[in-house]
């Protein structure tokens, strides 16, 4: 018998990295049903200040964390853009604890989505 590590089929993944934490993008139209998620997803105490510095801070403490938005497309379109913007800023910020953020959409909404993500960071999508 090898010791050498056999190939994992091409359907399954093994990480070390943290589970993902899913939230739903048609339930967060506004920040305050996106905190409200975020705070149910990431399982955040009582006293999260639903805002962007809580979130900031309640994401620095957490360490590494994968959040998934799924329906992405949804998310936050009944703020102003510039939510949108603040809720990259702040993932993009965290990115260094070991923080990531996947916006899963399908393929009729992928354009538009990555249109909002690069007007908002000047970064292609």
């Amino acid at each position: 018998m090898s010791s050498a590590a056999r190939p994992l089929p091409p359907w399954l993944t093994v990480s070390t990295g943290p589970a993902p934490m899913v939230v739903d993008g048609r339930a967060c139209a506004t920040r305050a049903a996106f905190f409200a998620e975020v705070a149910r997803a990431l399982r955040l105490p009582g006293y999260f200040g639903r805002n962007w510095d809580a979130l900031t801070d309640a994401l620095r403490d957490l360490g590494a964390v994968a959040l998934v938005v799924e329906h992405a497309e949804d998310l936050l379109t009944g703020e102003p853009p510039e939510q949108f913007g603040a809720l990259l800023a702040v993932f993009g910020d965290a990115a260094g604890s070991g923080v990531t953020l996947t916006l899963c959409t399908d393929e009729e909404h992928e354009p538009l989505l990555r249109h909002r993500v690069t007007d908002l960071t000047g970064r292609p999508a």
